[in-house]
């Protein structure tokens, strides 16, 4: 079983930065594929990045490509999400989570996920 803790959120100005933190217990953190996720007030849950086992393959949601980064550090059981240039559309729960393989559509685990807020 995995417990996935995130991290980082808060309030933050239009053009502003946040970094994401996902810490990962409870399992092998190198086997798993990872992703981030958000959900805003009315809308569905929607992908915002997923990286590989190795952090070598990413992928990105349109909406959030050249503004934010995701990457891994596997000796850390730790994921990242690095949001530049935010913007007030981007304020949601961020969640990460976990799945057996990259590209899966089928996450396994959760995190309680962390509030990103961005004003105008």
């Amino acid at each position: 079983q995995v417990q996935l803790v995130e991290s980082g959120g808060g309030l933050v100005q239009a053009g502003g930065s946040l970094r994401l933190s996902c810490a990962a217990s409870g399992g092998t953190f190198s086997m798993y594929a990872m992703g981030w996720f958000r959900q805003a007030p009315g809308k569905e849950r929607e992908s915002v990045a997923e990286i590989s086992k190795t952090g070598v393959r990413t992928r990105y949601t349109d909406s959030v490509k050249g503004r934010f980064t995701i990457f891994r550090a596997n000796a850390k059981n730790t994921v990242y999400l690095q949001m530049n240039s935010l913007q007030p559309e981007d304020t949601a729960v961020y969640h990460c989570a976990a799945a057996n393989s990259y590209g899966s559509s089928s996450y396994d685990y959760w995190g309680q996920g962390t509030q990103v807020t961005v004003s105008s």
